[in-house]
């Protein structure tokens, strides 16, 4: 078998590394790196070889990169890296020429750094730090893809290949610390509380940027899509502090004090993880080994058969049937319906037998109903929740009180205002008509959709 890298002469683009090309030509972040083969030229030329090599040309243009000349004259560069040898120098700077970081004007003897250059050097902008991050401290990488997200954000130019990217920072130092929590060392909580206060500084000074992101990314689907992941991963991972917490008092509380001495057992632990030659502390501390005197068989089966008995699960017991029993005497009920139906009923069957067809009626007369001072809030609302059902022809067909108030020959006009009343639970009320079925236009109006009753 032949590794990619050994086939890679072999190979014309990076889709032949795929057993199927529909396969490369769906993933967004192939096609973009498919798309800068400049970029991906220049990295190659700039970190292809032992690391020593690496080492040398990636401090060589940053040092080219930094200088704020935009021509650079090879005088000047000779006098930048005169401590170098000039054969390593003449390399460094011919492989830059290959690949595009750099380009030599012969006429005027001069260098210069084309647009491609500027690009590589933004991505190699945290080596050019002057502190050195621990391995364990990740807050570097973190602070840089802040930093890169919120200068994007900044400029109107974040993209959700960034944001993807911070997201799944945020997510593996969730998988980290959730890790801690749960393996229960108090050394390793506690520092990998420090790192989380250190993370969520760094989150709290970015938090109105992400937030603004998340908020101006509609109509971007990928980006939309991208920011609400990261918002998500930014809540959970500020939400870890109240488990910091409990997980330390905790550990707390377990911490034994030996004496009257003031020495826990953490001072103990500690210094049994930093005491060089822990085997030397057991010289002379045992004169002689345990060793095991007699072992009688007969016992040892019956201290084994005892326990199998006892973890021996009990049979299943043979249980008869429950003896017969009759069913207990039930009544059928029907759910009584509020008497404000009824007394609506009655209400407007008087005005139809008085003789009063013709007439129409305000509505509020039959909301507060014939003794408006004693008419309750909750009276007043479901009466006019009822006055929709009036000539509702699914309704009508009902039987009882809720048939005969939609078979009423009245109909409800409500109007778009509302009357101030004296009444001590109702201070406006919905203005409106009841008309009588025969009195009605050819054409009826269109009947209010809301019913408004203020308490």
């Amino acid at each position: 078998m032949h590794s990619p890298e050994a086939t890679g002469a072999q190979v014309a683009t990076v889709v032949d590394f795929f057993r199927d090309a529909d396969a490369a030509s769906d993933s967004p972040l192939l096609w973009s790196l498919t798309h800068q083969p400049q970029i991906t030229h220049a990295l190659s030329g700039l970190f292809h070889g032992n690391a020593a090599l690496v080492q040398l040309r990636v401090w060589v243009f940053l040092q080219l990169a930094s200088q704020g000349d935009a021509q650079l004259p090879r005088e000047t560069i000779d006098e930048m890296f005169h401590a170098l040898r000039p054969e390593a120098l003449e390399t460094v700077l011919k492989r830059f020429r290959d690949v595009g970081l750099l380009v030599w004007d012969e006429s005027l003897r001069i260098y210069t750094l084309p647009p491609i250059a500027q690009r590589v050097a933004a991505m190699l902008a945290p080596l050019a730090s002057e502190t050195v991050p621990d391995a364990d401290d990740d807050s570097a990488e973190l602070a840089a893809l802040l930093g890169q997200v919120v200068g994007a954000n900044q400029l109107g130019a974040v993209d959700a290949g960034q944001v993807r990217l911070l997201h799944a920072q945020l997510a593996r130092l969730h998988g980290e610390f959730a890790d801690a929590i749960a393996s229960g060392s108090e050394f390793r909580l506690r520092e990998a509380r420090k790192r989380y206060d250190r993370a969520a500084t760094l989150i709290d000074r970015a938090s109105e940027t992400i937030t603004a992101i998340i908020s101006n990314s509609h109509g971007h689907v990928v980006l939309e899509r991208a920011a609400r992941g990261m918002g998500q991963a930014q809540s959970k991972l500020l939400a870890m502090a109240s488990q910091f917490n409990r997980a330390l008092q905790q550990m707390d509380r377990q911490r034994v004090t030996l004496g009257t001495t003031g020495i826990t057992s953490t001072d103990v632990k500690r210094w049994l993880q930093s005491a060089p030659g822990l085997h030397r502390l057991i010289d002379g501390a045992i004169g002689c080994t345990t060793s095991l005197a007699t072992l009688a068989q007969h016992e040892l089966l019956d201290v084994v058969e005892a326990e199998f008995e006892r973890d021996r699960p009990a049979p299943l017991q043979d249980e008869a049937l429950p003896a017969s029993q009759e069913a207990p005497e039930g009544s059928l009920k029907a759910v009584a319906l509020p008497v404000e139906l009824t007394d609506l009923n009655t209400l407007l069957a008087g005005w139809v037998g008085d003789g009063e067809e013709a007439g129409v009626h305000a509505v509020a007369d039959a909301l507060l109903g014939s003794n408006p001072a004693d008419t309750r809030y909750a009276q007043v609302a479901y009466r006019a929740q009822l006055m929709p059902l009036l000539g509702d022809p699914q309704a009508e067909v009902l039987p009882g009180a809720t048939g005969a108030f939609a078979r009423q020959p009245w109909r409800v006009q409500w109007l778009a205002t509302q009357k101030r009343i004296r009444h001590p639970q109702v201070e406006l009320l919905s203005q409106g008509t009841l008309v009588p079925v025969g009195a009605l236009p050819t054409e009826p109006s269109e009947p209010a959709k809301e019913t408004h009753t203020h308490g």
